[in-house]
């Protein structure tokens, strides 16, 4: 989900620029959906996979947190 959403802001980058809109447009709120929807499943992988195997899954939490900063970086980057 992280990747799709910075897929998402790098794609509207590079066919619409930087400039900002009035309104936020298709683009903003699939990256909200998809950045809010990722949240429950990490929740859920957590919360079933930390006591079986927990530093496999706290691998797998680093990655997601980098992920996650990742898509959000160009947002807060741009001031979009």
């Amino acid at each position: 989900m992280s990747l799709a959403a910075l897929a998402l802001v790098l794609g509207q980058i590079a066919m619409f620029g930087v400039s900002r809109q009035p309104d936020e447009g298709t683009a903003a709120h699939l990256w909200q959906l998809l950045m809010a929807a990722q949240i429950p499943v990490v929740a859920f992988f957590l919360i079933t996979t930390l006591p079986k195997r927990p530093r496999k899954a706290l691998l797998v939490l680093a990655l997601q947190v980098a992920g996650f900063l990742t898509a959000a970086a160009p947002v807060f980057l741009l001031k979009w």
